[in-house]
């Protein structure tokens, strides 16, 4: 049995989400949340919920595009090295976001994955990425009222 780039795909986010839905068990709640319809294990069950459905129907679409096709099965040719450069980049975000803050670390991450991805194009890759950062960053800090710290070296030249 040939495996599909869909089914691999899919496989790894069902994997993924379960695990998610798994460790949001684990988030603690207040005392009297587990009577509150909404509280913080809510979303985190509902991504992975949604995660879970979504890669399973992948899954199953794509067993049937492949069992109509199995004349011609898809060739398996994954990229390791993009995608350990892609984690690479996970690791640096982690980094940043506590030296320069969120704003400015998710600026770059997008930029250098889009850069990974193939883009090379200066204008392109900061015209998807800072308004994309700034729009998270404006409703999570507005809208949901967030506190992102500002980043240690942000404190450090501020003298804070």
């Amino acid at each position: 049995m040939t495996l599909s780039k869909d089914q691999i795909g899919s496989l790894v986010f069902l994997c993924l989400s379960l695990t998610y839905g798994y460790y949001a068990g684990q988030i603690p709640l207040l005392p009297g949340d587990e009577f509150e319809p909404f509280h913080a294990r809510t979303l985190p069950y509902a991504l992975a919920g949604l995660g879970a459905l979504l890669s399973f129907l992948l899954l199953a679409t794509s067993s049937m595009v492949n069992s109509r096709n199995e004349a011609s099965p898809v060739p398996v040719s994954l990229d390791f090295s993009l995608v350990a450069k892609l984690l690479a980049l996970i690791v640096l975000f982690a980094v940043a976001l506590q030296w320069v803050g969120f704003l400015l670390a998710t600026t770059a991450f997008l930029a250098g994955g889009y850069w990974l991805l193939g883009e090379r194009r200066a204008k392109v890759l900061l015209m998807a990425s800072l308004p994309f950062a700034a729009a998270i960053w404006l409703v999570l800090t507005k809208l949901l009222n967030i506190y992102l710290a500002p980043g240690q070296l942000f404190l450090m030249v501020s003298g804070g």
